[in-house]
């Protein structure tokens, strides 16, 4: 069974009445089992894998975190110091634009430190050196775009065409690697490992002389390794030619492959209607709880949703009108106070909830699918609202 069923299996006995709506639910032996998946490959590869904090930042979950993985990677100063303060191992941290103020405490906070552009490392590079003279041991990386694209969506192809993402490969000299230790290269989004082996195939050349005078190669995110058909054997063979041919250690920062089907939302039907079909109002927003929904955009999956029946259009409390979700059809009609639950949601959907209109963001819990065990990590008030208002 893969991982998908295994969590509409799960969560198909979990009842959902046993938390408030809306309400983040995550089951830790899910991570577990992604985490292992992971660790697995790190082991037979000899790869540095980074949970990506921008996908899945669930500090509750750090202990199993640190038990499989060698750290985090961050996307600024709160990230890094999040990796620091709640993780154990490296923290790597990327930003396609660094602040000054923000530099000395991201350069003490982190292993490695990504720049996206030569410019940019050459305008903080006294300043590196400052902090290197204070002790510091920080190593440098540079992040390339390969101009080779593989993406499914523009609006998540860092190879696009005017993509602010990296320093076109076309455009590094040998000049902008002086002070370089490493590459940083992400170009995937939730894919498996045909696209990375393509890429790698039409870079290798250009980057091969490169790494020869470099510490490591920075693989980036976006992989789903723990998805059932994920070729990990070809993963596993690439990191080792990379690494025996190259003599660099090799990284690698999966996000979304950390919680990959480990989560659930929940929520509550507070209104049904008819307007034209059958809607259904919840305190689930696509806006402000699953806002990739809008953006991406895609369609979540309904836990326990039939073939035939009455389809709903389910929508969110909030004034915008396309605050919806999606049409569903449930095993049963739905009536105010039902609870139905989205499945998939612990990576991404957390940690891009806001607060909207004044709609509440969603508790969140952990939960055990082995022992049942259930433990309510955090509940959200009026006064985390107010606090983010002036």
């Amino acid at each position: 069974m893969d991982i998908e069923e295994l969590s509409r299996t799960s969560f198909a006995r979990f009842d959902l009445n046993r938390v408030p709506s809306p309400c983040f639910v995550v089951d830790e032996v899910a991570i577990e089992r992604n985490l292992s998946i992971l660790a697995d490959v790190a082991k037979q590869s000899g790869a540095h894998v980074l949970l990506a904090l921008k996908a899945f930042s669930m500090f509750a979950t750090a202990p199993l975190v640190n038990k499989y993985l060698s750290g985090v990677c961050a996307s600024g100063l709160y990230e890094a110091r999040l990796g620091r303060e709640k993780y154990a191992g490296e923290v790597t941290t990327y930003c396609a634009g660094f602040k000054a103020d923000d530099l000395d405490e991201i350069i003490h906070l982190s292993d490695h430190l990504i720049f996206n552009t030569p410019s940019q490392h050459q305008r903080f590079a006294s300043q590196v050196q400052a902090a290197r003279d204070a002790g510091e041991t920080i190593s440098l990386g540079l992040r390339i775009n390969p101009e080779h694209s593989e993406g499914w969506n523009p609006k998540y192809d860092p190879a696009a065409q005017c993509s602010r993402l990296g320093t076109p490969i076309s455009k590094v000299s040998a000049a902008d690697l002086i002070g370089i230790d490493g590459l940083h290269m992400h170009t995937l989004c939730e894919q498996g490992f045909e696209p990375l082996k393509r890429t790698w195939d039409a870079v290798e050349d250009r980057l091969g002389p490169w790494l020869k005078n470099m510490k490591w190669l920075n693989l980036g995110g976006g992989h789903h390794i723990t998805k059932s058909d994920y070729d990990r054997a070809g993963l596993i063979a690439l990191i080792q030619h990379i690494k025996e041919t190259y003599g660099v250690a090799v990284y690698l920062e999966p996000g979304e492959a950390c919680a990959l089907h480990a989560g659930i939302l929940v929520g509550e039907v507070l209104d049904v209607a008819n307007n034209d079909m059958p809607l259904a109002i919840t305190d689930i927003s696509a806006t402000c709880h699953m806002p990739d929904v809008i953006e991406a955009p895609y369609r979540p999956d309904l836990l326990g949703e039939v073939a035939e029946g009455t389809t709903y259009r389910l929508g969110g409390p909030s004034c915008l009108a396309g605050d919806v979700i999606g049409d569903y059809t449930p095993a049963q009609e739905l009536a105010p106070g039902d609870r139905i639950a989205f499945l998939d949601q612990a990576h991404y959907s957390m940690v891009k909830t806001n607060t909207f209109n004044g709609v509440p963001l969603p508790a969140i819990a952990l939960w055990n699918s082995d022992t049942d065990d259930l433990r309510m990590i955090r509940e959200f008030t009026y006064e985390d609202f107010l606090e983010r208002l002036s």
